[in-house]
């Protein structure tokens, strides 16, 4: 999730786990301090974009080490004024505000190593945007009025954006068994599906779907959408130019990042672009990676370069505006 998402939360867990032990402020601070605290790894230059792209939400989103941190973290906290008899109850706090950033972050779909060191499996459920005002809101207005005294409301504020991950959940399960049936009617049978929030709600989902004839079809359902199947558009993956990139390291790396969910484009004689399909509708999606057919190592392949676009944002959220109220729009191209 976003910045401003992940110190929420950690400043209204902090907030309700310090009660009135110490001040307000002081618990909101801090806890929203330690929330943000393992993105600092998207300061780190890995090498290059792919690199950046796959190893962020890496080491420092493992819910072992951010739990390893959390008493020498809480041992500095309790050495301010006034704060030696709070120890173990800070201890806590941290805790919770350090490991429910990557458990949060897990629900979006970008990929998130929360399992290091005995896993790098990127895990996603998805059921979140990156930014949810909806989810964010109850955070934010809970955390103010236990600034003011009213700690009451700041854990009605933790309730409400855990029952939003919970209806999340609930609409992506009942989208995909929408695109199912669809699919199934359409003559398509059990093909891979991903299901992701459009930006900034849960109320219009993109869903896509990789077929065994080496394409993919992508479809929008709404919750407020007329009943009936789903429509679908159908775009070349790519996939015959994936055995001559089999032993590509950045290819492979976002081949296996996206867990599946890529297309692959030849530009010309050894340039290609890979494409991860999960963030994004076709034709435009943020992360992808113009490559040269120069060599297999990592270490002697030429630094790909970003190419990903994410469209014009005005004719991207007038569409939404429209297709979220259940219009069937074609997605802006």
């Amino acid at each position: 999730m976003d910045s401003l998402s992940q110190a929420a939360l950690g400043a209204a867990l902090s907030l309700a786990t310090m009660g009135r032990r110490t001040a307000a402020w002081k618990a909101v601070l801090i806890g929203a301090a330690a929330g943000t605290l393992p993105d600092l790894d998207a300061l780190i230059d890995f090498g290059d974009p792919v690199s950046n792209m796959t190893f962020h939400r890496g080491d420092s989103h493992s819910l072992l080490w951010l739990t390893l941190i959390a008493p020498p973290l809480a041992w500095v906290v309790s050495r301010l004024p006034g704060e030696a008899a709070n120890g173990r109850r800070w201890w806590l706090a941290l805790w919770l505000a350090l490991v429910t950033h990557p458990l949060l972050d897990l629900m979006t779909i970008y990929g998130t190593q929360l399992l290091r060191p005995f896993s790098g499996e990127p895990y996603g459920v998805g059921s979140l945007f990156i930014i949810d005002p909806l989810y964010t809101l109850p955070l934010l207005m809970g955390v103010a009025a236990g600034l003011g005294g009213g700690l009451r409301w700041n854990q009605v504020g933790l309730a409400l954006s855990c029952m939003y991950i919970v209806w999340s959940v609930g609409a992506q399960a009942w989208v995909r068994g929408q695109a199912e049936d669809s699919l199934r009617a359409q003559g398509h049978q059990a093909p891979r599906l991903l299901v992701t929030p459009t930006p900034f709600n849960t109320l219009l989902w993109n869903v896509i779907a990789l077929t065994e004839n080496g394409h993919y079809l992508q479809g929008q359902r709404g919750l407020l959408d007329a009943s009936g199947p789903m429509h679908f558009q159908r775009f070349a993956r790519g996939s015959e130019w994936m055995p001559e990139l089999a032993q590509h390291w950045h290819v492979q790396r976002i081949a296996w990042f996206s867990r599946g969910f890529w297309k692959l484009e030849r530009e010309a004689e050894g340039v290609f672009v890979i494409t991860d399909l999960r963030m994004g509708i076709s034709p435009n999606h943020v992360f992808a990676f113009r490559v040269h057919q120069t060599a297999t190592e990592r270490a002697s392949l030429p630094a790909p370069e970003a190419v990903g676009s994410r469209g014009d944002f005005r004719a991207a959220m007038a569409w939404l505006q429209r297709r979220v109220r259940g219009e069937p729009l074609p997605p802006p191209r």
